[in-house]
């Protein structure tokens, strides 16, 4: 939910962590500018970030390491994690000795770590809307389930056929389609 820093030494070569909530492809971009100002004489910036709750968004950059020794372990930080919509920006200052590919993959996963460590992550959830039909007879059977699983009622039509609206997590949407699948007249539609 904010920002969060790190500084990882090893090895006189310094890391830099920086980790951001971003929104957008151009969040990112803006961002990666922001650090490479801030960090101008710096020789590598290297970033994964992920967006969304699927794998297809994400991107990691090595920017002049060693290949996938840089944005890959810095985004395996971001799926141990378990976080999305951010980005994480590992700035290498160069300390003199080299670190080998196994040094460097363990220092940008450390700074990347660190730097989640620093932020506040905010726990949401996935949500669906759905629609739910049903007969008057079913009023207190329906009203009584959205009560005990705490799901408000959205645009209700009480008449001889109502409907209401509720958000429901996503993970519950299978046990409450279970509880009302058997119950005659009631229909449960995703919007």
């Amino acid at each position: 939910s904010g920002p969060g820093e790190s500084l990882h030494k090893v090895k006189g070569s310094k890391h830099f962590g920086y980790v951001w909530n971003v929104q957008s492809e151009q969040d990112v971009k803006q961002r990666i500018e922001e650090i490479k100002k801030i960090h101008h004489s710096a020789r590598h910036h290297c970033y994964a970030w992920k967006l969304g709750l699927g794998e297809d968004r994400y991107r990691a950059n090595d920017d002049g390491e060693p290949s996938n020794s840089a944005g890959k372990p810095i985004y395996r930080a971001i799926l141990s994690a378990g976080i999305t919509n951010v980005l994480i920006v590992v700035v290498r200052y160069f300390g003199g000795t080299k670190l080998g590919v196994g040094g460097l993959i363990d220092a940008y996963r450390k700074a990347a770590k660190m730097a989640i460590e620093d932020t506040q992550v905010e726990q949401r959830y996935v949500k669906d809307r759905i629609k739910i039909s049903f007969p008057y007879a079913q009023m207190g059977f329906v009203m009584g389930l959205l009560k005990e699983m705490n799901l408000p009622v959205e645009s209700p039509n009480f008449e001889i056929t109502c409907t209401l609206e509720t958000v429901i997590r996503g993970s519950e949407l299978v046990g409450f389609v279970n509880k009302v699948q058997d119950v005659e007249g009631i229909e449960v539609d995703q919007i």
